[in-house]
């Protein structure tokens, strides 16, 4: 049977780990055994990471439709009753949008929904 060397091989799995590593603090960026260690943590972290932003986002938006109903004398559960029952298709995000940048047309859709 032929003799494989497999230096090159693990030279490149050894460089892509720190790779991935790179700005990590202290010996995690440089070592080895740190840095796979440290991979491990940060991507189960980012995995959790990207379905926490939506829930974070929704209640964000949540709280500026909120905010700009209540200056129009509404509250958010009222507003949102209202505009399922008239069958308005204006999701949370664009509505906290308008609320936000836009408060005319928004006082104009709690009209319509009104």
């Amino acid at each position: 049977m032929t003799r494989v060397k497999r230096g090159t091989i693990a030279n490149k799995r050894r460089t892509k780990i720190l790779k991935y590593t790179k700005g990590f603090r202290w010996g995690r960026k440089s070592k080895e055994r740190a840095a796979k260690e440290a991979l491990l943590h940060a991507w189960t972290h980012a995995f959790r990471g990207r379905k926490e932003r939506k829930r974070d986002f929704r209640s964000l938006w949540n709280v500026k439709i909120n905010a700009a109903a209540r200056l129009n004398g509404m509250k958010y559960s009222q507003l949102i009753n209202l505009m399922q029952k008239k069958n308005v298709k204006l999701d949370r995000k664009n509505l906290a949008d308008l609320a936000e940048n836009e408060p005319k047309v928004f006082a104009k859709v709690l009209e319509a929904v009104k």
